[in-house]
């Protein structure tokens, strides 16, 4: 990038810039006009200049020039005007000129808002593209935080810069000199002290704003740390709880917005004083116009038109004038921020545009070669050497396993070969290539790296999984249009110096997954999710996830289909009491007395638990069978034994944990109103204290609470008061409450209590877990297996994955590496989070996983557990920056030595 601004400017926008200039040069005609008019209208027909006699008129738009040798040549005689037609049609002439100078306006500052927009964009895109381009290592000194805070606020000013950069001088820049020589033509005295004070005006002025161009630096070097901070605190936060250091990070904060605070004070001091200079020299020049113009007016030197219309000129100088020095201040301000922009966006290393090159997969070739490392040195950080002049070589099809002691060298040489580290001399080779030479397109596919600290990117676990498929775009996307703004998206991505892919089309790669195409490709993703022991995770967040009916129409008659069949396993099994169905005329003992009123799913905020019983219908239903008060003596009883039993008893004791319809929180609450409630009658009780008391039933289970409040009278007129309910439901609450229906999908429900249409048995300890697992059986059954599994990886995972456990990250971030068909596969402790049992399995699966379409890739495996180096075909032992062994597991363990030490540790 260019190290000034206006140069980039320049360079991108020339052709546009030269255009927007001729229009400003056009624009100056009307302008000038528009001074002279006035002038026109005063001395003619307003004083009667010309017009005489009563009968005199004057030509109106006439057309002459004086030409040497030709003299006077009249292009148009005009048309002869009296006084007052004279007026009417030079004060519309004046009305057509406002018009036509805003309309010139109007067009060029429309033409420079699209100039700066685009501009923008493009630096935007620069800047993010060349933090794609950053080497490895300077990712370790840079914060996401201070990035992202660049590229979104420090550079906007920038495109707004744009379109004024060569436009706003020549624009303002015309208009006030057009003034001035109007000014000047009118009357010399007046048009020299015009110039003088303009001239006292322009060199004043930017000096004294190079003060606020300093303070400006420095407040925005203190936002970009404020940015930083903000962000350290936020990835943080589980280190700041944990050591309980929150105060020392407010204190931290507090003084670095003190310190912003005194900088943005010193600029608006600085400011409005530089402003109230401007002012004052602005509004003294009116001042010697009023007494030197009148002065010279008396004399008779200057006309009233002219003494008018130099007034008027003046009017509409200062503006430009001002503008004209923001402008030079906008300009010195825009380019400190570019110049400390591209300087944090610079680096050496920096990879070159050829190696990201969009390439067609058709196109990639695979690594023949062996994957060697020549005399390959690597440093840390700190300067000192993690591997020193080693020479290693990988054979395609190979399985090696890699260990070592504390600080072994075998980490940094994965990551080497995972192209995240650079050589401080040798270098990673397959056959005569450099692997950082070769395209990303070849190595970026070829060559799949996968370490413990797992990065997922905000969206789906499918878009996580299918993330190392997304090359280059292959299927372009189909739109309603016709493609017409798409085409128009595109356009403007050119001429912003963006690339002009669809993000909306089909990025997969599904060659690669050993796919066939988008109907087959979870077939390729099943055998990879079992082997990394994720499937059952993804079919658990399934059955705990309500489904988009849209993204997957065929599955509500399927779980119709296994609800009856689920209903059939049980019985056959001899275990119809593990779950007690919803049954439209039976009181479910398992559920809430809430859920047995609604008998179906609230799916608006009147019908939720804490609000239904304030709802007018629902109220007049249970006083009208007399429910309300049956509810109110519950609610009344629960909160009795609530605060008898857990109102001593501290916070965070676990018994809270059982209590479903009120917090620890909620204790004194209730304790306040009980006394106040104590020895009332129903109906003396308020109306707002009535709901508060119901509301407390709504949440209580006998087979939970065991409180004794559920009689079979009771359970029979809450069925009956459900009837009343459903049958006289208004209109308005029908779409908020969706009723459960034994032959219907229930869609604000999850899939796990669509299948189960119930509640389990609480009398039954394993009951869920047995549910689950014959559930689970019925998906291979009904063939039902791939469905809830993509309705699974429709989970939404969260900022960085972080609704995910680490776990669960570890197991997708293998599965994303496996899925594609690359050559080498480098694991460099991927599963530090996973039990040894579970880490083993996980280990002998992949190994293990058949060759899809005659790719057999080599494995290299940093083993965090020398003993499953028997798993592998060689093995590489290091001891610290050096290589200690090399060779089979079975002739290595034969050996004293450092491996056989790591093996029986």
């Amino acid at each position: 990038m260019e190290s000034r601004l206006v140069s980039y400017i320049w360079r991108h926008t020339r052709a546009q810039q030269l255009w927007i200039l001729v229009i400003v040069a056009l624009s100056m005609i009307p302008y000038f006009m528009s001074f002279d008019l006035p002038k026109q209208i005063v001395n003619g027909p307003i004083q009667g200049v010309g017009f005489e006699s009563v009968d005199a008129t004057q030509p109106f738009m006439k057309l002459e020039f004086v030409l040497p040798y030709f003299g006077d040549v009249v292009l148009f005689p005009g048309i002869q005007l009296s006084r007052v037609s004279s007026l009417f049609a030079l004060s519309f002439v004046f009305l057509l000129l406002v018009v036509i100078n805003g309309l010139f306006k109007f067009y060029i500052n429309s033409y420079k808002g699209k100039l700066g927009e685009r501009l923008l964009r493009r630096i935007r895109f620069e800047l993010i593209d060349r933090v794609l381009r950053f080497p490895p290592e300077k990712f370790k000194r840079v914060r996401g935080s201070e990035i992202s805070s660049m590229v979104k606020d420090e550079v906007e000013p920038m495109g707004g810069f744009t379109g004024d950069a060569f436009v706003q001088p020549a624009l303002l820049g015309g208009q006030a000199l057009t003034a001035l020589v109007f000014i000047f033509v009118q009357s010399f005295w007046l048009g020299l002290i015009t110039a003088v004070l303009v001239s006292v005006q322009v060199l004043i002025i930017p000096k004294m704003r190079r003060r606020l161009l300093a303070l400006g630096r420095e407040r925005q070097l203190t936002a970009r740390e404020l940015a930083g901070r903000v962000g350290e605190i936020v990835d943080g936060i589980g280190a700041i709880h944990s050591y309980d250091t929150s105060n020392y990070e407010r204190a931290d904060i507090s003084e670095r917005l003190g310190r912003i605070f005194q900088i943005r004070y010193d600029i608006y001091q600085w400011k409005f004083l530089v402003k109230f200079i401007n002012n004052f020299i602005a509004s003294f020049t009116p001042f010697l116009f009023y007494i030197i113009g009148g002065y010279l007016a008396l004399q008779g030197r200057v006309d009233i038109g002219q003494l008018v219309a130099v007034i008027a000129a003046y009017k509409d100088l200062p503006g430009p004038l001002k503008e004209l020095i923001d402008w030079d201040q906008a300009r010195q301000d825009v380019q400190i921020k570019y110049a400390q922009v591209t300087g944090q966006f610079s680096a050496e290393g920096m990879i070159d545009p050829i190696i990201q090159a969009v390439t067609d997969a058709d196109e990639v070739r695979s690594l023949k070669h062996p994957l060697a490392a020549v005399n390959l040195t690597l440093t840390g950080d700190s300067g000192a050497k993690t591997l020193e002049r080693i020479n290693i070589r990988i054979n395609p099809g190979e399985k090696v396993a890699i260990v070592g002691n504390a600080a072994s060298g075998g980490d940094a040489l994965a990551e080497a070969f995972g192209r995240l580290l650079r050589p401080e001399s040798g270098k990673i080779v397959s056959g005569d290539d450099d692997i950082l030479s070769l395209p990303e397109s070849v190595t970026g596919r070829l060559i799949s790296y996968a370490a413990s600290d797992t990065y997922l990117f905000s969206g789906s676990l499918r878009d996580n999984l299918f993330y190392g498929l997304k090359h280059a775009p292959l299927k372009p996307a189909v739109y309603d249009d016709g493609g017409i703004a798409r085409k128009w998206q595109e356009k403007e991505a050119l001429l912003s110096g963006n690339p002009s892919f669809d993000i909306n089309g089909d990025w997969i790669d599904y060659t690669a997954a050993g796919a066939n195409g988008q109907h087959d490709l979870l077939n390729s993703v099943v055998p990879v999710l079992d082997a990394v022991l994720f499937s059952r995770d993804i079919l658990d967040l399934a059955l705990r996830s309500t489904v988009d009916l849209s993204r997957h129409p065929s599955i509500a008659p399927s779980i119709v289909k296994m609800r009856h069949a689920l209903r059939v396993e049980l019985e056959e099994a001899g275990l119809t009491t593990l779950i007690e169905y919803f049954e439209p005329g039976v009181y479910n003992t398992e559920s809430t007395v809430g859920e047995n009123l609604l008998f179906g799913n609230a799916t608006g905020p009147t019908m939720m638990p804490r609000e239904i019983a304030k709802n007018d219908y629902f109220r007049s239903v249970i006083e009208k069978n007399g429910l309300d008060r049956v509810l109110y003596d519950m609610g009344y009883e629960i909160a009795e034994n609530a605060i008898e039993l857990f109102g001593d008893l501290p916070a965070d004791h676990p018994f809270f944990q059982q209590l479903t319809f009120m917090t620890a929180d909620d204790i004194p609450t209730y304790q306040r109103l009980m006394q106040k409630l104590k020895g009332l009658d129903y109906g003396d009780v308020s109306q707002a204290d009535r709901p508060v008391i119901i509301g407390l039933s709504f949440a209580y289970v006998e087979p939970r609470h065991r409180f004794g409040l559920l009689t079979e009278d009771r359970m029979d007129r809450i069925v009956d008061a459900r009837r009343q309910f459903h049958d006289g439901m208004p209109d308005d609450l029908k779409d908020q409450i969706e009723i459960y229906d034994p032959q219907e999908f229930t869609s604000s429900a999850n899939l796990m209590d669509n299948v189960v249409f119930g509640r389990v048995n609480g009398k039954h300890a394993d009951g869920s877990d047995r549910v689950q697992e014959i559930v689970r059986k019925l998906l291979n059954q009904l063939n039902l297996y791939n469905d809830f599994l993509s309705i699974g990886l429709d989970f939404e995972v969260g900022t960085g994955g972080k609704r995910l456990t680490l776990i669960q990250r570890q197991k997708l971030n293998i599965a994303r590496a496996l899925l594609r068909r690359s050559d080498y596969l480098v694991f460099n402790r991927p599963l530090t989070a996973v039990d040894s049992r579970t880490r083993e399995q996980i280990v002998r699966n992949v190994l293990g996983l058949d060759p899809r379409a005659g790719n057999q890739p080599a494995v290299v495996w940093v083993l965090a557990d020398a003993t499953l180096s028997n798993l592998f075909d060689r093995v590489l032992v290091f001891d610290g920056s050096t290589l200690a062994a090399d060779g089979p597991y079975a002739t290595l363990v034969e050996k004293d030595g450092i491996f056989k030490e790591l093996v029986s540790g």
